[in-house]
C-alpha cells in the first residue's frame, strides 16, 4: 500500500513557499506585524484547501500548528474554535443526515414523490428536487443528498427507461434528470442555514466582521422567494434548452410504488427520524424565544436518535464529513476571527473604502457580488471560496454604506449558487458529473445561462422581497 498518495508533495511546497514568502514580507503601513504574520498563513491554508496538497483536515492541522509553533497566537487562542457553537450546529447536522440515509427516509420521501408527480419527465424533476427541498434543512452535507439519495435514484429511473451512457441513449431522460437536479441542489443548499457546510461559516465570519446575527430563520425568510422561483424557473428553462427525449414517464411513478411496497410500511426507526426533524424544524424556527439556540436544538435532536438507537455511537464514529467538516472549519473560523480582532480586516475595509468611495452603496453591492460570483470558476470547493474572498468581499460592501445583513446574506446565497457554473465547483458536482451522462461543454454551457437567471432573480425579485422583510 502506497502511504505517500494522500500527499503531493509538490503541490505541499508551492502551499509552504507563498506562507514563508508573505511571512518575511514586511506588515504594510497601519497595520500591525502579529496580524500580518497571521494573515500569511492564513493565506497557505487557503492555497492549501484550493490546490489540495492534502485532504482539507490535514491542511487545516498544518495551519494551526503554524500558528502555534511561530508563537503567532497562543495555543489555547489557536483552538478556541473548536468551541465555536456554530461549527457544532453543523456537525450535529451531519451526524442527524445520516439517520436519513440508514433508516431510508430519505429515499422514502424522494420515492413519494415519484409517485405523486412524475408522470412527466419535467414533473420527475420537479419531484426530485422537491424531496432535495425537503431534506436540506437537516442535510448540511449537499454531496450526501446528492450522492446518497438522489443520484441512485435518478440512476435507477434512466435504467428503467433504457437510458443509459454506455450505448448513446443518455438524452432519453437521463441527462435531463441529472442537470435539472444538480442546478436544484446549488438552490436548495442556498435557502437553509443548515443546508450546506459552509453557509454557518459565512453567518460566523458575518457575525465577527459586522456584529449582525444571522439566524436560522432569518436566513430562510430572505431565501424562501427567490429559492422557489428559481427552483420553479430552472428545471423548466433546462427542458426547453436540454430537451429529454422520453417527455412522458408513466413507468416512474409505477417504479417508485414497487420501490415503496418493498420498503415496506413506515418502520419505528423512520417514525422517530420524522418527530426528530419536526422537532429540530419546529426549534430552529421558535426555539429563539425559548432561549434555546439552534446548537442546543440541534443537541435535542441527536440525543433522541441515540437515546432510541436510530443512530448508535458507532454511526456517529463513521461519519467522517462531520469529523473532517469540525476540524477545518474551526481552524479556518479561528484564523478569519483573529484577523478580525488583530485589525487586518478593519485595515483592509479601510483600504477599499477609498477605493469605492463616489459610488452608491447598492452599485458597489451588486458589481462586487457578481464577481464574487464568477470568480468561483477559479475555485473547485464552496469552502474553500467562502474561507478565501467572503470576509474582504463583505467588508469593503459594509464599508461602502449597505447594509450588513443584506450584504451578508445575498454573499452568503451566492456562496451556494455559484456552484451551477462548473463540474467541479462543489461538492455535489462530481457526484451528477461523474454519472457520465452530460459533456463537459453543455455542463458548463447550461451552467453559465443558469448563472446569469439566479443573478436577476436573487438581485431583482430578492431585492424586492428583501424590501418587504426590511432589509433594506
Amino acid at each position: 500500500m502506497n502511504h505517500t498518495s494522500e500527499v503531493k508533495y509538490k503541490k505541499l511546497a508551492i502551499t509552504l513557499a507563498i506562507g514563508v514568502f508573505l511571512w518575511f514580507i514586511p506588515a504594510p503601513q497601519g497595520l500591525d506585524q502579529q496580524a500580518w504574520q497571521l494573515f500569511a498563513i492564513f493565506v497557505a491554508t487557503i492555497i492549501g484547501l484550493i490546490i489540495k496538497p492534502m485532504p482539507m483536515g490535514s491542511v487545516a492541522i498544518i495551519g494551526l500548528s503554524a500558528v502555534v509553533l511561530t508563537q503567532t497566537l497562543e495555543i489555547g487562542e489557536a483552538l478556541s474554535g473548536f468551541q465555536n457553537k456554530t461549527i457544532w450546529l453543523i456537525v450535529i447536522a451531519f451526524f442527524i443526515s445520516r439517520g436519513f440515509i440508514k433508516t431510508g427516509l430519505g429515499a422514502r420521501i424522494a420515492y413519494l414523490f415519484v409517485r405523486l408527480f412524475g408522470k412527466r419527465t419535467l414533473g420527475l424533476s420537479y419531484s426530485l428536487i422537491a424531496s432535495d427541498l425537503m431534506l436540506s434543512p437537516a442535510m448540511p452535507s449537499n454531496t450526501a443528498r446528492a450522492g446518497g439519495i438522489i443520484v441512485p435514484i435518478i440512476r435507477s429511473l434512466s435504467e428503467a427507461y433504457g437510458s443509459r451512457v454506455e450505448d448513446g441513449t443518455e438524452r432519453k431522460v437521463g441527462a435531463f434528470l441529472l442537470k435539472a437536479s444538480f442546478q436544484g441542489d446549488m438552490v436548495t443548499s442556498a435557502m437553509f442555514l443548515t443546508a450546506m457546510a459552509a453557509n454557518p461559516l459565512a453567518a460566523q465570519i458575518a457575525g465577527s466582521i459586522t456584529g449582525a446575527e444571522i439566524t436560522w430563520t432569518g436566513w430562510m425568510l430572505a431565501a424562501l422567494v427567490p429559492g422557489l422561483l428559481s427552483l420553479l424557473i430552472i428545471p423548466f428553462v433546462i427542458y426547453k434548452l436540454y430537451p429529454p427525449e422520453v417527455k412522458e414517464t408513466p413507468e416512474a411513478p409505477k417504479m417508485a410504488v414497487e420501490k415503496l411496497k418493498e420498503m415496506g410500511a413506515i418502520k419505528r426507526d423512520e417514525w422517530f427520524m420524522i418527530a426528530v426533524f419536526i422537532v429540530l424544524l419546529v426549534l430552529w424556527i421558535v426555539g429563539g424565544s425559548f432561549g434555546i439556540d439552534a446548537t442546543v436544538a440541534a443537541f435535542i435532536g441527536l440525543v433522541i436518535l441515540l437515546v432510541t438507537q436510530v443512530l448508535s455511537w458507532s454511526d456517529i464514529k463513521k461519519e467522517e464529513g462531520a469529523w473532517d467538516t469540525l476540524v477545518w472549519f474551526s481552524v479556518l473560523v479561528m484564523m478569519a476571527e483573529y484577523l478580525n480582532s488583530l485589525g487586518m480586516i478593519p485595515w483592509f475595509s479601510e483600504l477599499m473604502q477609498g477605493a469605492v468611495q463616489g459610488f452608491g452603496w447598492t452599485y458597489t453591492l451588486v458589481i462586487l457580488a457578481v464577481v464574487y460570483f464568477y470568480s468561483h470558476y477559479f475555485f473547485a470547493s464552496n469552502t474553500a471560496h467562502v474561507s478565501a474572498m467572503y470576509a474582504a468581499f463583505l467588508s469593503v460592501i459594509v464599508a461602502a454604506g449597505a447594509p450588513p445583513v443584506l450584504s451578508a446574506l445575498l454573499l452568503g446565497f451566492f456562496s451556494n449558487l455559484f456552484g451551477c457554473t462548473t463540474h467541479y465547483g462543489s461538492g455535489p458536482a462530481p457526484a451528477f458529473f461523474g454519472a457520465g451522462y452530460v459533456t463537459q461543454q453543455k455542463w458548463w454551457s447550461l451552467g453559465f445561462l443558469i448563472s446569469v437567471i439566479h443573478i436577476v432573480v436573487w438581485l431583482g425579485i430578492g431585492g424586492l422581497w428583501w424590501k418587504v422583510l426590511g432589509l433594506w
